[in-house]
């Protein structure tokens, strides 16, 4: 077994910044937007621009779904604040 020799370095994952989900959620709606232009646009003449066609499907379909998921999850923060808070006023009038 070898040992990490960096400066500073811990058995921690490195964290992973995920409180702006504005700016998550833009860039999925761009994301979506480009893959449905691509669908939408252009005349199928080949097999090989179908399955093409076929793979930006596949990513609309998985950029929606995160999207969904980011949705939910910045909701969940949200709410989770929001009980936080409700129970610190709660504390409060004790």
């Amino acid at each position: 077994m070898s040992s990490d020799t960096h400066a500073g370095a811990t058995d921690e994952p490195p964290a992973v910044a995920t409180t702006n989900y504005d700016a998550m959620l833009s860039d999925l709606d761009v994301a979506i937007n480009e893959a449905r232009r691509k669908i939408d646009n252009g005349r199928i003449r080949d097999p090989e621009k179908e399955r093409v066609r076929v793979k930006w499907v596949r990513a609309l379909a998985y950029a929606v779904n995160v999207r969904r998921q980011v949705a939910n999850d910045r909701d969940l923060e949200e709410l989770a604040t929001e009980i936080q808070e409700l129970k610190d006023a709660t504390d409060d009038d004790l």
